[in-house]
């Protein structure tokens, strides 16, 4: 009995014993593979930099690499990402003075240079807020070993914003030529070295395009069931299609219609939304309808750091249809004004010049222009637009007034009344604030005053609506009630009395 309890008990130490050994070797075995590999860049940078999401600037490459030296493209794009991170990291530095990824996407020498930057701003309270929108790169040298890279950028598109105790003190654009020294370490290409070759202030000579025709007598739409969604699960095109017969069928001409930002895809533009617009416009052109496409619908950050991945959203939509015949004009964003108070005018107005030219460098043939939401705005940007549009839902006996007055101000550029309406909504959050017949009266007196000033226009809207989602104007009824009735028909389909002035 006792030689037979010694048996078991050296076997259990003898099995404690290759069980320790072997969670030792395991672990030492994990470790050298982690030293040998690289440790995941996602997981060891703090700011988890995710291109796809956050920073997407235009990059075109000159050359796969030096002459002589043929580069595969897996390493082209492996340059190109750990690049545009370098970029990006530096820029959240920047602005937040932190030094928090720095380590990760540059050499000890190069973050020495950047570290003094960051101390300097710290201590004197000085912020930049910055983005590139466009990279030219061209591989310049390649080293044998495959470790060390010469990295040419010519002509980087640089937008900075300089802050001195919360207060801007510098807005500057500039096209600067850079090269940079990147060595392969961890698997990743680290910046050791760079230099600014040459730097000047940003010309942008854009082409001015002008309208097709000023005949326009159109309307906003939306699909009376789906109004603020209308590429939805429940896009239904042959409604469209009747709609758009009753729309020519009244006597107009033109459309608004409204791409919404975070719907479509953002950076990423989904190819079935992409399918659904160009059925609405198809659509459009069959019944010889003209569209204005506003782009950038429920957006309203304008966050610089965001600039890039809104220019790729507006790229893609832009270069997809620019050839097609039944767009009339691209809205860069809808009343913009109103995020003023609480974006910055400055930065909403920086927004939309950048966003004009990159929508005309890519479409030469159609005007832009933008969708104000009143008189007071309209002036802005007007050298940059090719159309000036506004809103008008103030008492419509200082409309007259108040057009010429904008007319008077901006002579050489066509002006267009973009939205405009009365509610027909008179019930308890209103009582007797309108009806149908104070609407249709509404409508007859200002088409009085665009006729007799040829004045363009784009009423809103065809249908009255059953409901308004709440990123339109909340929740509060005395808000939403009203808007629900603003269409020339119910959401029954009658058509009320102030369709008879739907056209003239």
């Amino acid at each position: 009995m006792v030689k037979t309890n010694k048996r078991i008990l050296r076997g259990v130490l003898m099995l404690t014993y290759v069980v320790i050994i072997s969670i030792l070797l395991f672990l030492i075995s994990s470790v050298y593979t982690f030293l040998n590999t690289g440790a995941d860049r996602s997981k060891m940078l703090h700011t988890e930099v995710k291109k796809v999401q956050q920073y997407l600037p235009k990059v075109t490459w000159k050359d796969d690499g030096n002459a002589g030296r043929k580069i595969s493209l897996q390493k082209i794009n492996t340059v190109e990402n750990d690049y545009l991170d370098a970029w990006y990291v530096k820029q959240i530095a920047y602005k937040t003075n932190t030094r928090v990824g720095i380590e990760d996407y540059f050499t000890e020498s190069a973050r020495e240079n950047i570290y003094n930057i960051l101390d300097f701003n710290k201590l004197n309270k000085i912020s930049i807020e910055s983005t590139t929108l466009q990279h030219n790169l061209d591989i310049e040298f390649f080293s044998e070993d495959g470790q060390l890279i010469v990295l040419k950028d010519t002509n980087a598109l640089e937008f900075k914003k300089v802050f001195k105790d919360d207060k801007l003190i510098l807005q500057t654009t500039e096209v600067s030529t850079y090269r940079y020294v990147l060595l392969l370490e961890d698997g990743f290409w680290r910046i050791r070295h760079a230099v600014k070759e040459s730097s000047e202030k940003f010309k942008n000579e854009l082409t001015k395009t002008s309208i097709a025709y000023l005949d326009i007598k159109g309307i906003n739409y939306y699909p009376q069931a789906t109004p603020w969604n209308m590429y939805g699960d429940e896009f239904d095109i042959n409604i469209i299609d009747k709609d758009f017969k009753i729309i020519k069928e009244s006597g107009l001409n033109s459309i608004r219609i409204f791409v919404p930002y975070k719907d479509f895809g953002k950076a990423n533009v989904k190819l079935d939304k992409l399918e659904k617009l160009k059925k609405v416009l198809d659509t459009a052109e069959k019944e010889n309808l003209k569209v204005v496409v506003t782009l950038f619908d429920f957006y309203g950050n304008y966050d610089i750091l965001d600039w890039t991945l809104n220019h790729r959203h507006a790229e893609k939509i832009v270069e997809k249809f620019k050839d097609h015949e039944a767009i009339l004009a691209w809205d860069v964003k809808n009343e913009p004004n109103l995020d003023f108070d609480s974006r910055g005018k400055e930065n909403v107005t920086a927004w939309l010049d950048f966003m004009i030219n990159l929508i005309k460098s890519i479409d030469t043939k159609h005007p832009v222009t933008i969708g104000w939401s009143n008189t007071e705005s309209a002036t802005i940007l007007k050298d940059k637009v090719d159309v000036v549009s506004f809103h008008y839902y103030e008492d419509l006996e200082n409309f007259e007034s108040e057009y010429l007055a904008l007319k008077d101000t901006i002579k050489e550029k066509p002006i267009i009344l973009q939205e405009f309406g009365v509610s027909s909504y008179g019930g308890f959050w209103r009582p007797f604030a309108s009806s149908n017949e104070e609407q249709a009266n509404y409508y007859k007196e200002i088409q009085k005053v665009l006729t007799k000033n040829s004045i363009p226009f784009m009423s809103w809207t065809l249908y009255d609506f059953d409901k308004i989602p709440k990123e339109v104007l909340g929740r509060l009824p005395w808000r939403t009630n009203p808007q629900k009735k603003f269409g020339f028909i119910t959401s029954d389909g009658v058509k009320k009395p102030s369709y008879k002035h739907i056209s003239k």
